[in-house]
């Protein structure tokens, strides 16, 4: 597929051709599904706590006497059914774990796909090249309205680009993240990518293309000391 290639202000400059084949051919619900729910689920860090009626801090008096006066038998305010009392099944203190796994290859195919499930919506902003003189969150904005951008947008962007960094990261409705990171979770939490040329380049030629048994037997990114 060939997918426009625009520069900051909007104007269509070239085309990126991409092999489809490589992202998966087809959209796979199933796969992707998984994968967004892997990840979802391995942000939870699993270390919420609530307080017994023990660990609720208070006075532990008699609220009123037991006898005499008509109303039900209690002792001190810290029991479930007064309000700021304790949890009656609190969470103990051992550590949840809800992480999920899947094969790397599995992982590296979902995020592909999602990756064309994007660019089939054209949700994509490919740009030449991303750059800024100076930190300036405005000018951001108005370089996102020239690209036809309105919506929450995924922005990758190396670490190294401080000035676009620092530019995007006050606006409400975008999130930056490393072109090598991209993950199908990030991509279907945001309406549009936007990413340049070269990075996307990078990515689709990059050890996160490998889906086969290449990416044991010879893996991209790997240093020459390993793979002596």
């Amino acid at each position: 597929m060939d997918v426009p290639v625009i520069n900051m202000q909007g104007v269509e400059v070239g085309k990126l051709s991409i092999d489809a084949a490589k992202l998966g051919g087809e959209i796979n619900p199933a796969l992707i599904k998984q994968a967004y729910v892997m990840y979802h689920a391995n942000q939870r860090v699993g270390t919420s706590r609530t307080k017994n009626r023990h660990a609720v801090s208070g006075s532990t008096k008699k609220i009123y006497n037991q006898k005499g006066t008509g109303r039900a038998r209690h002792g001190d305010k810290k029991v479930p059914q007064f309000r700021g009392g304790g949890h009656a099944h609190h969470k103990q203190r051992d550590h949840d774990d809800y992480r999920k796994d899947m094969p790397k290859k599995m992982r590296r195919k979902a995020n592909l796909n999602a990756l064309l499930a994007k660019l089939v919506d054209n949700e994509v902003r490919i740009v030449d090249s991303l750059k800024m003189s100076a930190p300036k969150t405005r000018e951001f904005a108005a370089f996102l309205d020239a690209i036809k951008v309105d919506r929450s947008t995924l922005v990758a962007v190396g670490a190294d680009n401080d000035a676009v960094r620092r530019s995007g990261r006050n606006l409400e409705t975008v999130t930056l993240c490393q072109p090598s990171q991209l993950n199908c979770f990030d991509l279907l939490n945001h309406r549009f990518l936007v990413i340049t040329k070269a990075d996307l380049e990078a990515y689709l030629s990059g050890p996160q293309s490998q889906t086969t048994k290449v990416a044991k037997t010879n893996p991209l990114g790997r240093s020459k000391k390993e793979a002596a």
